[in-house]
């Protein structure tokens, strides 16, 4: 199966939408070739700022370039963006409910070697507490670029989570369209809902074929925007299956987990597994090693879906 890092459609959608768009501009924080930024760069190198190790700096030029009406998309690791930057964030952009772009790459444990200073687990969280912010999650790289484009579209601050690894491409590159606070059903079934976002829905779906060999009819819902969360087919899942698994590379505290408990618990409450990290960092190491110890694994996911159905009775 193709894979492609979602860091990398972001870099392409982003040289692309600039032909588009004469108001958008980039800008990153020494670390272009990593974000892929450089991609806009190269073409469009007017519009291009390299602020330099410097992320409170970024976040607040492009609140400022925001402000003059220009469409500023502003990149680093997810780490250091969400982390390093977040009064900006919140005082300078979601506060005043400017017009800026938050693309940062090298989110979760699949950062890889460069350890858990580098390993945002805790972004989400901290992004969809914020008022007036989207925040999304692509799965996979037509995911990226349909989100990437609306984002550009759309008047408000957005936060758009992407990743180092190559992820396998789930969606049609010709057709796929970007429909935000509206998940996608990627498989119907009957007896466990698995609800994920990111790198985790082509891990949901292999679980799910997984399930299907034992007879166990699973549900796979691609939750790509966290905020505002689609509510109605969750709650719509949960009742055709009575139990819900979710599914996330980042804390079960605050993430999508949290996000999908909130709506159950107000809306429909049924047995509930939440497959995340469990309030803990990561460490250095290579991808796929982490994601098998700290459980993020079509197994780990598979045997959490017989969990949830046990306790449904």
């Amino acid at each position: 199966m193709k894979k492609i890092a979602t860091r990398d459609a972001y870099g392409r959608a982003l040289a692309r939408l600039g032909g588009e768009k004469a108001d958008l501009v980039v800008l990153d924080a020494d670390l272009a070739k990593s974000t892929k930024t450089i991609d806009f760069a190269k073409v469009y190198p007017e519009r291009f700022f390299d602020m330099g190790i410097a992320e409170q700096n970024l976040m607040g030029t492009a609140a400022g370039l925001a402000a003059v009406g220009k469409i500023p998309f502003a990149s680093t690791f997810a780490m250091f963006a969400t982390g390093r930057a977040f009064e900006q964030i919140r005082n300078s952009i979601a506060y005043p409910k400017l017009n800026v772009k938050i693309a940062a790459t090298h989110a979760g444990i699949t950062v890889g070697e460069d350890g858990a200073s580098h390993q945002t687990v805790e972004d989400i969280a901290l992004m969809r507490v914020l008022p007036n912010m989207t925040v999304i999650v692509p799965a996979d790289g037509p995911e990226t670029e349909g989100a990437i484009r609306w984002a550009a579209e759309h008047e408000g601050p957005v936060y758009i989570r992407l990743g180092r690894l190559g992820v396998p491409v789930i969606n049609d590159e010709e057709s796929y369209r970007f429909t935000p606070g509206k998940a996608v059903t990627l498989r119907q079934g009957r007896d466990v809902s698995l609800i994920a976002t990111g790198l985790m829905v082509s891990i949901a779906l292999e679980a799910a074929a997984a399930l299907a060999a034992e007879a166990i009819e699973a549900e796979v819902l691609n939750i790509h925007t966290i905020k505002p969360i689609d509510a109605e087919s969750i709650l719509d899942s949960a009742v055709r299956t009575g139990c819900v698994v979710t599914a996330e590379e980042h804390s079960v505290i605050g993430g999508l987990g949290s996000a999908v408990a909130e709506v159950l618990g107000e809306g429909q409450p049924v047995p509930l597994e939440r497959v995340g990290l469990k309030d803990t960092f990561g460490e250095s190491g290579k991808p796929d090693l982490l994601l098998k110890k700290y459980g993020l694994t079509a197994e780990a996911v598979a045997d959490a879906a017989r969990r949830a159905m046990a306790r449904k009775g």
